[in-house]
């Protein structure tokens, strides 16, 4: 069951547009469709979404950079690109973005269905893991917001993505303990993903660029080499 959850559909084609709206809305969730970068930009701001479908090309705008932004203003939001290309260095682009998924078109309802259902449970699963961390956490030189999916560093907010938010909640949750790549994987990605070791390797590039002082000379997030990465510095507030 859809539970009701806000949806908010990004493409310019009106017909696709349009019939994704009304079937979704069908199936339980409140639908705001938008036509353009200009039309998502003001239904955010006026209706936060909790999953966003968002078409790569959009004609006023790159959907990709768009993402972007939507990840500053509404962090919460999962985010499904859609796309007419097969392209998988745009896959990969999309997830590095920290995209919960992505569907080439033309695709089956049915299978939006589940995927949508998928990252909403996977969202959810991830604000929720590990139980004991929660509230703000000073990684580092970060300080980070896990409800508000945020960190601030230097007085400067940077929005996370729910899983740069579930890799350090994993990390915090067993500060001063080495954690697997493949446990990284297991809890922050889904197998339909295709993640892969370089995956959480790219990740952690990103994370770094927050917590160290220097990112070129990592001490907050160690490499433990043949294992995984282990968080040295955290403060409870």
């Amino acid at each position: 069951m859809s539970g009701g959850a806000q949806l908010l559909v990004i493409e310019d084609e009106r017909n696709v547009g349009e019939t994704l709206a009304e079937r979704l809305a069908a199936a339980g969730y409140r639908v705001t469709l938008a036509a353009s970068a200009a039309r998502a930009r003001l239904a955010w701001r006026a209706q936060p979404p909790q999953l966003t479908l968002l078409d790569v090309g959009l004609p006023d705008g790159n959907g990709f950079d768009l993402a972007g932004e939507l990840r500053a203003a509404v962090p919460q939001s999962a985010i499904i690109f859609l796309t007419a290309h097969g392209n998988p260095e745009e896959r990969v682009r999309g997830l590095e973005l920290g995209a919960d998924d992505y569907l080439t078109k033309p695709f089956h309802f049915r299978e939006l269905l589940l995927r949508i259902q998928n990252c909403l449970k996977r969202a959810q699963d991830l604000a929720d893991l590990p139980g004991e961390v929660r509230g703000t956490l000073r990684i580092g030189r970060a300080q980070v917001d896990f409800e508000r999916y945020s960190a601030e560093v230097a007085g400067e907010h940077h929005a996370l993505t729910h899983k740069e938010c579930a890799v350090l909640r994993l990390l915090a949750s067993r500060a001063g303990k080495a954690v697997s790549r493949d446990e990284i994987l297991d809890r922050a990605w889904s197998a339909d993903e295709f993640p892969t070791s370089r995956t959480v390797d790219n990740f952690i590039v990103r994370l770094r660029r927050l917590v160290e002082a220097d990112a070129a000379e990592p001490r907050v997030i160690r490499s433990i080499r043949g294992v995984g990465y282990l968080l040295t510095e955290v403060v409870r507030d």
